[in-house]
């Protein structure tokens, strides 16, 4: 049984066991294919199949994409990675911190670095007070959305950097809206609609044509269902999750942490890019100097202690995981690979001292890194150290 009979007969049996509806996996080296694997559904109660050109929602596999457009504006010199947030939005003046004691003042404003690094005190969602504060701004825009509008990207941001903070800005990491704050700065800095700026700078030139905020009408067919388990097996998820969910227009939110859709082949053509030193197809995106910074862990020991669990061996900085201690992941892992996953299932991981792209994409809601992807990655590394890769 080779490695692709290998990989297809485990997605079949997450699908059997009702961890997904359904999967899709790539796998790339030195630039070209090496398998693409599939089992399961697009859309269950219809039997429509899963398949290659299938459209997702990325979720937090967004990120690493907004990242990248930041990264490219400090090339231009555009931002300095040391401007305070302030200057793009002025929400975020006179920030107050979350204490035991009382809301107290920030000691000092938070930066686009301290974005990139999820160290910026921010929240998502959450029970703490901080988390509530933001909750707020969440609910205010979702009721928006609900009655067919909703908060611009700017706008919607501003308002986050008006809620007081978990933490005096740069002291912990707090997984959280940063890349949202990041795709705002974006917008105002190059003063392009963030999606418009995505689109010109990256998607286009990469040929990423399935790649956005919404689906259009001509697309739907492709669109896969999305899914959340249950004891009756996974049934059709039709909510929506950080004021993303309505994918048929474009969303006056253009979440740089949430909001995109993609396909397997769209996003492999960013990883490639990245693999590559900033270009593809000729190309250039960022400069090799880019792309180092992008995947370069930027956690203090003080912040490192912050990060969850299934993250051990990983750093992270640039709106990604960076593996810095291989042997303390629970799985197979290399040094210095990279990549994120959202919160619908996809996931991508580069291994650049292997020239190794892995891309797993499915639709099942609270997945990232599940079992299933620790298990697919188990194959796919343990093919590569036999040479099967």
């Amino acid at each position: 049984m080779n490695v692709q009979q290998r990989v297809t007969q485990c997605l079949e049996a997450a699908i059997n066991n009702n961890e997904a509806a359904g999967l899709t996996v790539l796998v790339r080296r030195n630039g070209q294919e090496v398998f693409y694997a599939e089992s399961g559904y697009a859309n269950k109660e219809s039997s429509k199949p899963i398949r290659r050109d299938s459209i997702f929602r990325l979720y937090s596999q967004s990120k690493p994409i907004t990242a990248a457009a930041v990264v490219l504006l400090a090339e231009r010199g555009i931002i300095d990675l040391m401007d305070p947030i302030e200057k793009f939005l002025p929400g975020f003046r006179k920030q107050q911190v979350v204490t035991e004691s009382g809301l107290v003042p920030a000691m000092r404003s938070a930066t686009v670095l301290d974005m990139l690094g999820m160290t910026a005190g921010l929240s998502y969602p959450g029970e703490d007070a901080a988390g509530q504060y933001a909750a707020r701004v969440f609910e205010e825009n979702d009721k928006l959305i609900a009655a067919g509008g909703g908060m611009d990207t700017v706008t919607f941001c501003n308002r986050l950097g008006e809620q007081p903070v978990a933490f005096q800005p740069g002291s912990h990491f707090r997984y959280s809206t940063c890349a949202d704050i990041l795709g705002a700065v974006v917008e105002v800095a190059s003063g392009k609609k963030f999606g418009d700026f995505l689109k010109e700078e990256i998607f286009e030139p990469l040929g990423m044509k399935d790649t956005d905020f919404y689906v259009p009408a001509e697309k739907m067919e492709r669109f896969v269902t999305a899914y959340y388990r249950s004891e009756n097996g996974v049934q059709p998820w039709l909510g929506r999750n950080l004021c993303v969910g309505v994918y048929d227009h474009m969303p006056a939110f253009q979440s740089g942490g949430a909001g995109l859709v993609s396909t397997l082949d769209d996003y492999a053509a960013f990883t490639q890019m990245l693999l590559n030193g900033g270009q593809y197809n000729g190309h250039r995106i960022l400069s090799p100097a880019g792309v180092k910074f992008l995947t370069t862990p930027q956690l203090g020991w003080n912040q490192q202690f912050d990060v969850w669990d299934s993250l051990e061996g990983f750093s992270y900085g640039k709106l990604m995981r960076v593996c810095t201690e291989p042997g303390r992941y629970p799985g197979f892992a290399c040094k210095d690979e990279y990549g994120w996953d959202g919160w619908l299932g996809t996931y991508f991981a580069n291994l650049p001292n292997e020239n190794l792209t892995i891309l797993l994409m499915q639709n099942t809601t609270d997945a990232g890194t599940t079992t299933i992807t620790r298990k697919v990655r188990n194959i796919i590394l343990a093919a590569l150290s036999n040479g099967e890769i």
